[in-house]
């Protein structure tokens, strides 16, 4: 009788007696290789951050950015928050919008758009600058500062006492002054018929809003504004009586208070004209 042989079985090794092919020990062995890197990148002192990089400021000190951001040398660059540290930054009054991103192996960077100002608005020894909505933004190192498109910003000289703790960056300007401002600082002298080379704006206690050239030879004051009994829409009329006073005659007039647009008094030159 022919003896019958079975085929043998392949023995097993550890893997596959534990239910392990070869395949799926491959696939873990390479999942555990990844988590390893992982944990290797986000902890690994070659991503420290070692540089930060802010883009170029004018109104916003590059030291007021660093503070407001609080990253320190060594920080590890996968475990920052980058979108909170961008929100830190746009608490600042001069920015307008701002984006942080990391930049591998070690540099942090930070793109800052800032206000963009559109007067100057000068209290006692300050001068700040102010954007179209009225945000006093920042303080100038300049008393003639200049805007983005490199020309001088008009300027209003604010005596008031009031303003003097009021007026400050992060603060806003009354809507009807900064109405009344943008609409008077923005006057040359031949808008209003004067020969000077310049005007000049301010705002006080007891008149209001004035204007005069530059040297000063005679005083408009144009007064206060409100919001309803005395609005800055009585600018333009008042301009146009200015006007049709002093031009080719501005020597003759020492003050000339304008009421409204065809109303107003004056006092004649010491000289007489």
């Amino acid at each position: 009788m022919r003896e019958q042989r079975h085929p043998r079985r392949p023995r097993l090794g550890r893997l596959g007696r534990l239910g392990f092919a070869p395949a799926r020990a491959g696939a873990l062995l390479g999942l555990l290789a990844g988590i390893l890197a992982l944990y290797g990148l986000t902890s690994a002192s070659a991503f420290a951050i070692r540089r930060i990089e802010v883009s170029p400021v004018t109104w916003t000190d590059e030291a007021t950015v660093l503070r407001a951001l609080a990253v320190y040398p060594g920080g590890n660059a996968f475990s920052l928050p980058t979108a909170d540290l961008a929100e830190r930054i746009l608490q600042l009054p001069s920015v307008a919008t701002a984006s942080v991103s990391v930049a591998l192996p070690d540099a942090l960077r930070v793109e800052v758009t800032e206000q963009v100002p559109v007067l100057a608005w000068r209290v006692g020894d300050s001068t700040f600058v102010v954007d179209r909505d009225g945000l006093v933004f920042a303080i100038s190192p300049h008393n003639r500062p200049v805007g983005p498109d490199g020309r001088q910003l008009p300027i209003v000289i604010d005596t008031r006492v009031l303003s003097r703790t009021v007026v400050g960056v992060g603060s806003w300007i009354d809507p009807i002054d900064l109405d009344a401002a943008t609409r008077l600082a923005s006057l040359v002298p031949a808008d209003v018929g004067s020969s000077a080379p310049s005007l000049v704006v301010r705002i006080d206690d007891a008149d209001g809003w004035i204007v005069t050239p530059n040297p000063a030879t005679w005083l408009a004051v144009f007064g206060p504004y409100s919001a309803i009994l005395r609005t800055p829409d009585l600018i333009t009329g008042q301009v146009r009586l200015l006007r049709s006073l002093i031009a080719g005659r501005e020597g003759q007039f020492a003050r000339i208070t304008l009421a409204d647009g065809e109303h107003g008094t004056y006092l004649p030159a010491p000289s007489g004209g």
